[in-house]
């Protein structure tokens, strides 16, 4: 597991809200529905979530030139047991 990117990319607040947004659907949420809510350009929300998928946190799903954004819910608990362990 990739602690330090893992935490480097939640100690942003932009990503944290991304994130909580994302793993609030199951089945992932759709990229527009993400940006409708973050007060960011496409560009910028497109950094944030390559941030969050280099730490493993989402994957991206591309449906043609669309994406939904899926939380890897074992990579966060992972990261939680991490924690546990301080």
């Amino acid at each position: 597991m990739q602690v330090r990117l893992i935490a480097k990319a939640l100690a942003d607040p932009r990503r944290y809200e991304i994130l909580k947004q994302v793993g609030a659907r199951r089945r992932g949420i759709a990229c527009t529905d993400v940006r409708e809510c973050q007060p960011v350009t496409a560009a910028t929300l497109s950094h944030h979530m390559k941030e969050l998928e280099m730490a493993g946190l989402i994957r991206i799903v591309r449906r043609g030139k669309f994406a939904d954004l899926v939380l890897d819910r074992d990579v966060l608990k992972a990261y939680v047991r991490h924690l546990e362990k301080i």
